[in-house]
């Protein structure tokens, strides 16, 4: 059998850097009220055309009955599932549980996923959040990627990212690859001075605002790192990406820090 390394070679994968994108879904629906519309199949051809090697997703549905009576389209599977590209392997854990259904983070990984598990990071009893941590080997490393989205108030967003400096401590190998991506929700740079306390940064030149998705004005949306450095930074534009989400998609390309 073909080692890791070898089989990457053979496939002609490119070594020396990788994409991530992450993305607020919307739960696949936008509009309000007889407006609303189902974009989860046009997120599918989205993600696709990202080609990245990791797709961090937020308000992604498990299953959602009200919404399936709804939309005739529904897609059977979760959307995690559904959203995935041939090839690809969808890592979903729930948030929030709702009357009608329940939502979470989502992880799609080309590459193949070692383990991962989950953490609620509910701060009160209005907000249900949580953080996906999943490890992958990609690359002929074993990379360590975290999915939050974090929440509306700025007391919590600071409980939870200590929360989250917490976990890292306690769960990723201070030696290891990480990636921590999300949705933010920070308007100001609470969170950033926060991530910088523990070696975590986006290293980047500008803001890539990302929200809202139609006239967008301020950066929710970030890919902290530590072990690699960004190459670049891509927001996507246009009216078909105002359209599927209150949010736009950020992709980030990678290299990899000198050993």
């Amino acid at each position: 059998m073909q080692s890791s390394g070898a089989l990457e070679a053979h496939l002609g994968l490119n070594m020396k850097t990788f994409k991530v994108a992450t993305y607020n879904i919307h739960k696949g629906v936008q509009g309000l009220g007889p407006a609303r519309r189902l974009e989860i199949h046009n997120l599918g051809h989205a993600v696709e055309q990202f080609d990245a090697d990791l797709v961090c997703l937020q308000e992604v549905r498990g299953f959602n009955r009200q919404q399936e009576r709804r939309f005739k389209h529904w897609p059977k599977q979760g959307q995690a599932d559904f959203l995935a590209p041939e090839g690809y392997t969808p890592v979903y854990c729930t948030n929030a549980i709702t009357k009608h259904g329940e939502h979470g983070n989502a992880l799609l990984s080309r590459w193949p996923v070692l383990q991962h598990r989950h953490e609620d990071m509910s701060d009160h009893r209005l907000e249900q959040r949580g953080l996906l941590h999943v490890s992958v080997h990609m690359q002929a490393r074993e990379v360590h990627v975290i999915v939050v989205h974090l929440g509306l108030l700025p007391g919590s967003r600071i409980r939870q990212t200590q929360q989250l400096h917490d976990f890292i401590a306690r769960e990723v190998p201070a030696d290891a690859p990480l990636l921590v991506a999300g949705d933010f929700n920070d308007w100001g740079n609470a969170v950033a001075k926060m991530m910088a306390t523990v070696g975590l940064h986006t290293n980047e030149d500008k803001p890539h605002v990302t929200y809202p998705s139609r006239l967008p004005l301020v950066q929710l949306d970030h890919v902290y790192a530590r072990g690699v450095h960004r190459v670049a930074t891509h927001v996507p534009r246009g009216p078909i990406w105002g359209r599927m989400s209150d949010h736009l998609p950020l992709l980030v390309e990678f290299a990899w820090d000198a050993p």
